[in-house]
């Protein structure tokens, strides 16, 4: 059944016109997308039962793969699934822009709190560098380092200092994501901030801190006073 199939008080996008998008419903904004549903169900009921099974939670929708969506959901092909994963990420990338427009990194908790939009989503490590300019403004946005698995990532420092360089900073910082939730660091985020430690005093760079995020807290190697 298409969404025109409905009544008119039923439909979502004539309701966002006249009532405006707060009034509409996650799954009617989801319908809106999608335009359709299938033989059983119409575009509101087949994303009510999407929601569902993530348990109301836009965070754990936007965790779903084009591969979940459509093998799981009759109606949801891959230009549907698509859209639907396009809004996620749209999502995700305004609440990213709020936070850039706090350009001074002062603090441990001003690395996390821009780093949080970009990495609380994630069902893999990533790693950023994050460069700095004398004035503690950034230089450029977060540039992503390295992708891993669920328990990690490697990150080449060779490629961290030649980012630096490029961007003439004064300064950098490393931030990564434990998916698991623990903050706790590894042997090998030991590792990694000993050896970009150490580059950095070679070329003559600050090194800030290096933060792991996890969503709710982080754990930072200059307040544990290890940089």
């Amino acid at each position: 059944m298409n969404i025109k199939d409905l009544p008119l008080d039923e439909r979502p996008r004539e309701r966002l016109m006249e009532q405006g998008a707060a009034a509409l419903s996650p799954a009617e904004l989801l319908a809106i997308l999608i335009g359709s549903g299938n033989t059983e169900e119409t575009a509101v009921q087949l994303m009510q039962r999407l929601l569902a099974d993530c348990g109301g939670s836009l965070k754990a929708l936007s965790r779903l793969s084009l591969a979940d969506l459509t093998k799981n959901y009759k109606g949801l092909g891959p230009a549907k699934a698509v859209s639907i994963l396009a809004a996620c990420e749209l999502g995700k990338r305004r609440l990213m822009e709020a936070a850039e427009e706090k350009r001074y990194i002062k603090s441990s908790a001003d690395l996390y709190q821009l780093m949080l939009p970009l990495m609380r989503d994630l069902g893999h490590e990533e790693s950023y560098a994050l460069y700095l300019r004398a004035d503690n403004s950034l230089a450029g946005r977060p540039f992503l380092i390295s992708k891993g698995g669920i328990t990690s990532t490697q990150v080449d420092v060779r490629l961290v200092i030649r980012e630096a360089l490029i961007r003439q900073a004064s300064s950098l910082a490393l931030a990564h994501n434990h998916p698991s939730g623990s903050k706790r660091p590894s042997r090998d985020d030991d590792a990694l901030t000993e050896h970009l430690l150490r580059a950095c005093k070679v070329m003559n760079l600050k090194f800030l801190d290096h933060i792991i995020v996890t969503d709710g807290d982080y754990y930072s190697y200059k307040e544990e006073g290890k940089v």
